[in-house]
């Protein structure tokens, strides 16, 4: 029985194309293809894996993603501009009420509601709405999806936006190798607010049907205010 490769380079090693019917961009984009699947492959088998005995890293990538996400959600609620956003996202539709909305939104298990709020930011120039993007995808495991918003990054951090927590790209092309985007926490490790407390408050939110999307939550006119006592309340 033949041997199993075991690093990516030997498997593109062992592939075979059929070169004469074939260009050098099309080789080429194919082994790029076989790279990224066997990358996927490789992280997704970790991902199933359970028990120190399969050397089992202490945490995988997704529940490192998960608790970055929750840390970066955290942060950017608990900024002292983020409740001014959301009182104004109603009339003005500024990507950084959007934000911070997606934000409360995550905490709360609204997963669907924030990924479309968060898309609408970063595709209004939000960098930090694409950085959630990014950990939103490594959490769920989809690696491609990922890099993708971690390509988006670089090209919006020059864009005037509202961008609570600072973050830079370490490696934007390889979100497969582990986090590769970093941010700076503003808010003290004790400063956060109980996610409980921030799902009884979605929990009253209005929700609208929206084509292609389903149902997603809307910003009240008072969750400006709530947001401001539960930030006051973990202080």
């Amino acid at each position: 029985m033949p041997r199993a490769p075991r690093s990516i380079e030997e498997a593109l090693s062992r592939a075979r194309v059929f070169e004469g019917e074939y260009s050098a961009s099309q080789l080429e984009a194919s082994r790029e293809r076989l790279a990224r699947d066997l990358t996927e492959s490789r992280w997704m088998q970790l991902f199933s894996e359970a028990g120190p005995a399969r050397n089992r890293p202490p945490t995988t990538l997704h529940e490192q993603a998960q608790h970055k996400l929750w840390s970066l959600s955290q942060n950017v609620i608990t900024n002292d501009e983020a409740a001014g956003y959301i009182a104004r996202f109603e009339d003005d539709r500024d990507p950084g009420g959007a934000l911070a909305f997606a934000c409360l939104l995550d905490l709360a298990d609204a997963e669907q509601g924030a990924q479309f709020w968060w898309q609408f930011a970063a595709g209004a120039g939000n960098s930090t709405s694409a950085l959630c993007l990014y950990l939103l995808h490594l959490r769920r495991g989809e690696l491609r999806d990922a890099q993708h918003w971690a390509s988006q990054i670089p090209g919006l951090e020059n864009t005037d936006q509202y961008e609570p927590v600072p973050h830079e790209a370490i490696d934007p092309e390889a979100p497969a190798a582990g986090i590769t985007m970093r941010f700076e926490a503003t808010a003290d490790d004790d400063s956060f607010v109980p996610d409980h407390a921030v799902k009884d408050t979605v929990d009253h939110l209005d929700v609208d049907e929206l084509d292609d999307f389903g149902s997603i939550p809307q910003p009240s006119v008072g969750l400006a205010d709530q947001l401001k006592e539960l930030v006051t309340a973990a202080r």
